[in-house]
């Protein structure tokens, strides 16, 4: 008998993890303890925990910090009982919540902390963002952020720092999503969504105040194929404002490099938006970003050339996806009509991928000057790094004769 393939995915594992867990931190006499429990959801009568692992065969479990409060050095672990993406309320189930989708909520939900100002939609796959937008309604968010990469979006979770209203629902409901986590939604919203059986509502009412978490660590544990595992504080990215940025300038056998032209307010704008979003990006990553959407997102590449060039490349085919989608309600991968995409074709490298104007990111230096070439030559005209190659000078001569703003950051931004 054949083998049913797709009943992997229906599995729900048994959970034999305990129901309660402890880490203790022990220096001599002096122990310190931080206490989880396990989270759980009533579905259909059943208590349950997480549906499986990364993959169906995995057993998995959700812990949540209850108890004890750490402090090594001058740095205090987050309070507990202060829960977010660990102890969701989740208002419509369907395929009740597997290990990826608890993850990517809650990368999401590290990428808004640092946003909280204006309405923002971030879409999350595989623990990356594929589209990150933010504008005066979160309707327009939201579609911002699912136009930037709609193929990627396919599948994804959604996070909204607003009250979702009906309008955002009804556009979310066109497509297919895992996952769509808010603060709180308007009368009739889940009524909306009641017509996409399988979508995973969850309610994070400590949303309202995500920024107090802005600044707040948290203890990063990675398990090692031994058993062993590294601890280390969490990130927290130091740029906020322009005020915390630098004019690029370095020194080389003594010669003095500045840069030459200082970013107007909308690339400031667009160069932070894109370094708080770095704080959610595999390494190594650059993105494009403009006007307040990502145009174009590189991740975990190996060199930052490659990832430059892969960010470009995206930021091409997702143009032309979305003038195909826009104009012939078709993806541009199953468009047949020869001569509309060759029109597209043409319109895509007019714009050159949508990159003339955008703002370019990286969560590290440039080693030389090929990478930050990649996005001078699509018409960038800003780039934020975080500085401090022996050979920055050689970035700042490329950005100078570019006539495009560079400015560093002073801290890596790092996310394996």
């Amino acid at each position: 008998m054949a083998q049913d393939l797709k009943a992997a995915y229906k599995t729900i594992m048994d959970d034999h993890f305990s129901p309660r867990m402890e880490v203790s931190f022990i220096d001599g006499d002096s122990r310190q303890t931080l206490v989880y429990e396990k989270a759980t959801w009533q579905i259909d009568g059943v208590e349950k925990g997480l549906r499986y692992g990364e993959n169906p065969g995995q057993e998995a479990a959700l812990y949540k910090l209850v108890n004890g409060n750490l402090s090594l050095g001058d740095v205090t672990c987050i309070q507990s009982g202060q829960y977010l993406a660990s102890n969701v309320e989740l208002l419509q189930s369907g395929k009740h919540p597997g290990k990826t989708n608890i993850t990517d909520t809650d990368n999401a939900l590290n990428i808004l902390r640092y946003l909280p100002d204006m309405p923002c939609a971030v879409i999350v796959k595989h623990n990356n963002p594929c589209g990150v937008a933010r504008a005066d309604s979160l309707a327009e968010a939201y579609d911002k952020a699912n136009m930037a990469d709609r193929l990627a979006a396919f599948g994804g979770a959604i996070a909204l720092n607003r009250e979702v209203d009906i309008e955002t629902a009804e556009l979310i409901v066109k497509n297919y999503a895992e996952v769509v986590v808010a603060p709180e939604f308007a009368d009739g919203v889940l009524d909306v969504f009641a017509t996409k059986k399988n979508l995973r509502v969850m309610r994070v009412g400590n949303m309202s105040r995500l920024q107090e978490y802005d600044g707040e660590r948290f203890v990063d544990f990675k398990s090692l194929i031994d058993g062993g595992m590294v601890a280390q504080w969490s990130f927290v990215p130091q740029a906020r404002t322009k005020d915390d940025l630098i004019l690029a300038q370095s020194t080389y056998k003594g010669e003095e490099y500045k840069i030459a032209r200082v970013p107007t307010e909308q690339e400031y704008n667009d160069m932070l938006f894109g370094w708080l979003i770095e704080a959610g990006v595999t390494s190594n990553s650059v993105l494009y970003i403009k006007d307040g959407v990502t145009v174009g997102i590189g991740t975990g590449e190996q060199d930052r050339v490659g990832v430059a060039e892969i960010a470009r490349d995206k930021a091409y085919r997702k143009l032309a996806d979305r003038i195909s989608w826009m104009a012939h309600k078709m993806p541009y991968n199953t468009l047949t009509d020869v001569d509309a995409k060759a029109e597209i074709d043409t319109e895509v490298k007019k714009l050159k991928g949508g990159l003339i104007g955008s703002s370019m990111i990286s969560d590290a230096f440039f080693p030389f000057r090929d990478g930050v070439e990649i996005g001078l030559v699509e018409g960038v005209t800003a780039v934020i790094q975080p500085g401090g190659s022996m050979r920055d000078f050689e970035c700042i001569e490329a950005c100078n004769e570019a006539g495009v703003a560079m400015v560093y950051t002073g801290q890596r931004s790092f996310k394996h």
